[in-house]
């Protein structure tokens, strides 16, 4: 039960990497995340959902929060402090070409001349973080970077020399121009094959700084390909994926420790959503104790963590469109029976 005079929060995860019908794609959950803001007082989610590479959407009542840190959240181990805005810091990868690198401090120099955006000078990491790729039998991606040490170098030297309060990482991605697994995601179908070695460069830097984070892959632009999925065509608008890491960093909430009346925590989260088959996160299993866990079935994934299989008590819909339906109803206090044909009589306990 809900006091009503606390705000209603709510906290919608689209796992990385697991080809997640919805959400698995560039930036094609943020549709679901701006219906589901306009239901609940705060929204809270991951870049992946709100990144659209030169795409995003200024939501005011959303919570920008990388994927590490929001299982912390979740846990009940970190809280969040909502901020006006947070002076970035650029970390570039060594290992990026010289005319690749300009694309990128480009769109930098115009989030600041555009968007009023507040970044530090840039750091080059002293050695390329050396990228790659792997599939997983399951078919999710992961990934791994040779010289993490080298990129907590740049990013400690954005923070204490030039005073960054949120990073942004750009990383040199192998090009994989032809193969199955980039012709299947350009076309709709398959995993997104950088999302989880992106995962572990943000990942590394919030649990080593506890600062928001967020990483944009550099790649040199792919061939022309009329048959795009519109799922997919957000990345094929230019040289650079940084614009929306940058405007959704800008007001990412900060990590705390403190319990005040400018903090967030776990408990004041009432619902979580999830993909029905990828309940096996750690943001869900520990979030779903306290909170309404409201499972979508039609956000299929390559993972098979169900709520009964987890033994997880959940609200299990059809649809984003139905769990919008179920926050809606929940906040005006109407028993979800009610807006059914089948509403059965009462009878003895």
């Amino acid at each position: 039960m809900t006091p009503i005079s606390m705000p209603y929060t709510a906290m919608l995860i689209v796992p990385t990497g697991v080809g997640a019908a919805i959400g698995g794609y560039a930036g094609d959950a943020l549709p679901v995340a701006r219906a589901i803001a306009q239901v609940v007082d705060c929204l809270i989610t991951h870049p992946n959902v709100l990144n659209g590479a030169q795409l995003y959407w200024p939501i005011t009542n959303a919570l920008y929060v990388e994927g590490y840190g929001l299982d912390q959240v979740a846990l009940g181990r970190w809280g969040l402090r909502p901020v006006h805005q947070n002076r970035i810091g650029l970390v570039l990868d060594a290992g990026i070409e010289s005319d690749l690198r300009w694309r990128q401090l480009q769109a930098a120099d115009a989030a600041r001349a555009t968007l009023g955006l507040s970044l530090t000078d840039y750091v080059v990491t002293d050695a390329p973080l050396g990228v790659s790729l792997q599939t997983a039998d399951s078919g999710a991606t992961w990934g791994t970077i040779q010289r993490p040490d080298s990129l907590l170098r740049a990013v400690e030297a954005a923070i204490h020399r030039g005073g960054a309060e949120a990073i942004a990482v750009v990383a040199r991605f192998p090009d994989d121009v032809g193969s199955d697994a980039l012709t299947q995601y350009r076309q709709g179908q398959g995993v997104d094959p950088l999302a989880g070695a992106e995962a572990v460069i943000s990942h590394l830097v919030v649990k080593t700084f506890r600062l928001p984070c967020a990483h944009a892959p550099a790649l040199q632009p792919l061939p022309l390909d009329p048959s795009i999925s519109p799922r997919s065509a957000a990345e094929e608008l230019g040289y650079t994926f940084l614009p929306c890491v940058l405007a959704g960093l800008s007001r990412a909430p900060q990590f705390t420790d403190r319990v005040d009346a400018h903090s967030l925590w776990a408990n004041q989260i009432q619902t979580l959503i999830a993909p029905d088959s990828a309940c096996g996160g750690a943001a869900v299993l520990g979030l779903s104790q306290t909170a309404r866990l409201i499972t979508v079935g039609d956000n299929s994934t390559m993972m098979q963590a169900s709520p009964d299989t987890l033994g997880l008590p959940a609200l299990r819909v059809a649809s984003y469109l139905e769990a919008i339906g179920a926050i809606a109803a929940e906040r005006a206090g109407v028993h979800l029976d009610a807006l059914t044909p089948t509403l059965l009589p009462l009878r003895p306990l």
